[in-house]
């Protein structure tokens, strides 16, 4: 699986890295977590607000700092 945080570096951002990071970690979850703060990227995505959290190159939620139960949920644990 492959996660990855878009977002340009702001403090939701990190927030939102911070908590997929603690939700696989947690869960033993076999992902690859990347955070992408490369514009041009994050426009391939076609989001309005970040951050954003793609699971397998399909943008799962965008425009907020997911919970833990969120990021399970979208996750599917």
């Amino acid at each position: 699986m492959e996660i990855k945080v878009l977002g340009p570096g702001c403090a939701r951002c990190k927030t939102a890295y911070s908590v997929v990071e603690k939700v696989i970690k947690d869960n033993n979850v076999n992902a690859t977590l990347s955070k992408v703060d490369d514009i041009m990227e994050m426009m391939q995505y076609n989001i309005m607000r970040t951050p954003a959290i793609v699971v397998d190159g399909v943008v799962r939620i965008k425009g907020k700092v997911p919970t833990e139960a969120e990021v399970k949920e979208v996750l599917g644990l």
